[in-house]
């Protein structure tokens, strides 16, 4: 979802997120195939994320693959992405992380708690890929996915993926 897309747009694809998260479906042939592609040392990264956050990142993931994607580093930060939210985040925390950020943004630099780790996600879950041993560029990929910078087509078709799921 891109800012040219418009309020409307956005509030529509939040409220289809919303809709999303109250009862995310994770089956047993998501996690065979995300323990595929992550391997033992990181598919047990994938299993502390909430359901709604396994979801979210295996249609990231999907996404890419659907549009031709092979980049393997870019794959295993599609499924790892939101590792650094934990499961300590809870739906009303994502509710009031988008309000502020629309409303009151500098309440979100001081926020902690739940709030907290959905500012810090990227680098949360960058430290956590960092101690699992996984690949430099999935660990640089995984704490820029929330930053909005030109240069890095990787990383532009990781928020580009994030953006549409």
């Amino acid at each position: 979802m891109s800012s040219a897309d418009g309020p409307l747009a956005r509030a529509l694809y939040r409220c289809r997120q919303f809709l999303g998260a109250l009862r995310p479906r994770v089956g047993a042939a998501d996690l065979a195939e995300a323990e595929a592609v992550l391997g033992p040392a990181l598919f047990p990264l994938f299993l502390t994320m909430a359901p709604r956050d396994q979801r979210h990142c295996l249609d990231v993931y999907r996404r890419l693959r659907a549009g031709g994607c092979g980049d393997g580093d870019l794959l295993v930060a599609a499924l790892l992405h939101d590792v650094g939210k934990g499961r300590q985040v809870r739906l009303w925390h994502r509710v009031a992380y988008v309000l502020l950020a629309a409303l009151a943004p500098s309440l979100l630099a001081r926020a902690g708690g739940g709030l907290g780790a959905l500012r810090d996600h990227g680098q949360r879950g960058a430290a956590l890929l960092r101690q699992a041993g996984a690949p430099p560029g999935v660990v640089a990929l995984v704490a820029a996915h929330e930053e909005r910078r030109a240069g890095d087509p990787r990383l532009a078709l990781l928020q580009q993926a994030d953006d549409s799921c």
